[in-house]
């Protein structure tokens, strides 16, 4: 064996794992058993030392608190090492591949990050004049600019704060204009493939929704289309449709169906969360599209992890961009105002009113611009080539395993598989997810579209190296083979490595327990402690 200068082996020697001892701490060297604070703190002590303070005159109307918080005191180091191990527990974008379809987890540059830290922007707050923000002002219309430039569209409403609250702001901006014009269309249509939000969003507003069936080839079924505008003749409000849709294809007759909307008196809304995949090759507003909600925290770039944050500026044709809600920024001859109010308002300008409280996510802006600049249109488009390609080269190097349930034809950002191929292994869909914690991977979207049995939707981005796709493809072969071979073990108990084993995460949802109570004690009898 060769030695290094130091004199010791340069080989690691045999690594083959024979002895996992039982730890006295619960911990597995670096993966730490994390107690709840509760646990190991006491509320009765604080972790700081604090002059006591004189009680506060509470002007809360008698809904101020009426008992202690009950919050444990912890010290500075007992607080900071019980966040860090907590977040060694969760996965995320700079861990590793995280392949959710349809929601676009890329890496996010730290130019981005330290943009959106300069003083200037992370430092304003949302009631302070507007006079006094000119540049927040500024960046926020160049941002507006260039979304509407990148898709073709007239108008843009900054302030939806995520992707259903911009379909919210796209249909009210669409149910304002059939208003205006003395209409009161009942229906709306949305293909089966559609995100749940969409007709969600739909019902929420009072409208009927039809659903549209899909060929066999996972895009619209024109002539069902057809059929159900007649069927509906004159009550038709409109279309809300996901392109590229939620089975990875893109819908080739968007123009088609389109026209045939528009004829029939409606308007066409896009669900933007897929436009990372044709951000600089297809502009939404050619394509017919009247509204279109643009996920920020998708498309460009934002983190969004965890529940947020997020931004949805909604992107507005010629026929509804007089209908942009509160507030909006105007361009005049002394600069760029702020209008939040309808009196401010001129002749054309007809806000159907106000989406949230202020103008928006101020450091979600700072980002997507950032991205914006940084890599200029060239750039931009190369992303959304890459992220195609990237979803293609994992369907080509698994489709001969995995089993497409819309044949071997290309996709675009995102590829979908259904659980066809786990047929007659014992193996479920969620055992197979659950196996790919314990590979180190995020399981994908599953049951997602509901199309499609077993869904499986697998969205790389452009982020990805080939390395990494090659070792991604690699680790999803062996565990078909090894469901193919039967050894149901691997996948039935699985995760078996991550900190908690499988959850019964029906009970979980259903029934969240959301307070921590102390156990009770346990009598245990002198017979049993000497044991």
């Amino acid at each position: 064996m060769s030695m290094n200068t130091q004199g010791r082996p340069t080989s690691a020697g045999d690594t083959t794992e024979t002895f996992r001892p039982k730890t006295f701490t619960g911990n597995r060297a670096l993966d730490m058993e994390e107690p709840l604070i509760f646990e190991f703190g006491s509320v009765e002590t604080c972790g700081v030392d604090l002059d006591e303070a004189d009680t506060p005159e509470f002007e809360l109307g008698g809904h101020e608190r009426q008992a202690e918080i009950g919050l444990p005191g912890l010290a500075e180091p007992e607080a900071m090492r019980h966040y860090v191990r907590m977040s060694r527990n969760n996965y995320a974008i700079d861990s590793g591949l995280y392949p959710l379809g349809s929601c676009t987890m890329k890496h996010n540059p730290r130019l981005n990050e330290k943009m959106a830290r300069l003083p200037g922007f992370a430092d304003i707050h949302p009631l302070q004049p507007a006079s006094t923000v000119p540049g927040a002002l500024e960046l926020i219309d160049e941002l507006a600019h260039w979304l509407m430039v990148s898709t073709g569209m007239e108008a843009v409403a900054m302030s939806p704060k995520a992707g259903a609250h911009g379909e919210l702001c796209g249909m009210m901006a669409i149910k304002a204009a059939h208003t205006a014009a003395n209409r009161s269309p009942e229906i709306v249509l949305v293909p089966e493939s559609a995100h749940g939000t969409n007709p969600a969003t739909a019902a929420l507003l009072g409208y009927k929704v039809v659903s549209i069936d899909a060929k066999d080839d996972g895009t619209v079924d024109l002539d069902k289309l057809k059929e159900t505008i007649a069927k509906h003749d004159g009550n038709i409000a409109g279309i809300m449709l996901t392109n590229p849709n939620t089975c990875g294809l893109f819908e080739r007759d968007i123009r088609t169906i389109a026209d045939l909307i528009h004829a029939a008196g409606g308007f066409f809304y896009c669900d933007g969360a897929n436009f990372n995949a044709i951000v600089g090759k297809a502009r939404p507003g050619d394509l017919g599209v009247d509204a279109m909600h643009i996920n920020l925290h998708k498309t460009f770039s934002t983190p969004h992890g965890g529940g947020g944050p997020g931004s949805g500026p909604v992107v507005l044709s010629d026929k509804l961009a007089a209908f942009a809600p509160l507030p909006f920024i105007r361009k005049t001859d002394s600069g760029l105002e702020l209008v939040e109010t309808n009196e401010a308002t001129t002749d054309g300008e007809q806000p159907f009113g106000r989406m949230t409280a202020f103008q928006g996510q101020m450091g979600m802006y700072v980002r997507a611009l950032s991205y914006m600049m940084s890599h200029g249109s060239d750039g931009l488009r190369q992303a959304s080539e890459d992220a195609v390609l990237n979803a293609n080269y994992i369907r080509v190097g698994l489709q001969d395993l995995m089993s497409l349930p819309y044949g071997v034809r290309p996709c675009m950002h995102e590829v979908l598989f259904d659980d066809s191929f786990l047929k007659d292994t014992g193996v479920t869909t969620l055992d197979f997810a659950k196996a790919m914690i314990d590979e180190g991977y995020h399981p994908m979207t599953m049951y997602f579209p509901l199309v499609v049995h077993g869904a499986m939707l697998i969205e790389p981005t452009e982020s990805e190296s080939r390395a990494s796709l090659d070792l991604f493809i690699a680790t999803m072969r062996d565990l078909v083979m090894s469901a193919k071979r039967g050894e149901t073990e691997r996948f039935s108990g699985a995760p078996y490595l991550a900190p908690r084993r499988r959850l019964d995460e029906t009970s979980a949802a259903r029934k969240p327990v959301l307070k921590w109570t102390a156990p009770e004690p346990v009598e245990i009898s002198p017979s049993e402690a000497a044991e």
